[in-house]
């Protein structure tokens, strides 16, 4: 493997980092409702446990409500048991075919555990973003210790996945800081 292939897998695995923690973020509720709210939310269907979106359409129906309708009949009762007994804590309420998921508001003290939990997605993004970093220094020395590098090429190795793993660190730092802003927004 050379120092190329190195940083472009460290940089690939960084940018899969980056991808997850957006995905977190993505479930971390701020004051209005979101359809990826639901996508932990898992329901019996035929003896297996099937994630919620595969099983219903998910949509916002107004500013506080998500609407889950059921591609079956039979899953209405399965799916608001699933949404209710999910910590989340929800309470969704039938109406015929439509499932309502009504939002309920936030308090402060809601808002700032959120805001704790936001730094903690991102503080475990910026440790996975740092093990890459050392994974890929640990490669470039391994290829100057079998002597397929000279110790010029680490450094310069070194110093750019140091600048990669600046730019992932403060990308992670405007994505925390953002959703910060998002949840404590009235």
């Amino acid at each position: 493997m050379s120092i190329a292939e190195i940083h472009k897998n460290a940089e690939h695995k960084m940018h899969q980092s980056l991808e997850s923690f957006k995905s977190n973020l993505g479930k971390v509720r701020t004051g209005r409702p979101n359809p990826a709210l639901l996508d932990t939310v898992h329901v019996d269907y035929y003896g297996s446990m099937v994630p919620l979106s595969q099983v219903a359409n998910l949509t916002l129906l107004d500013a506080r409500t998500i609407g889950v309708a059921p591609w079956e009949k039979g899953m209405g009762a399965k799916i608001e048991k699933a949404i209710r007994e999910s910590d989340l804590g929800l309470n969704p309420s039938s109406q015929g075919d439509l499932i309502r998921v009504p939002m309920p508001p936030m308090t402060e003290e809601r808002r700032r555990e959120l805001t704790k939990v936001v730094k903690n997605e991102g503080e475990n993004a910026k440790i996975a973003i740092r093990n890459l970093r050392r994974d890929a220094n640990e490669g470039v020395k391994r290829l100057v210790k079998d002597k397929e590098a000279s110790e010029d090429d680490e450094r310069r190795a070194q110093d750019d996945v140091q600048k990669l793993t600046d730019r992932m660190i403060l990308e992670v730092d405007h994505l925390v800081a953002s959703k910060e802003q998002d949840i404590l927004a009235v």
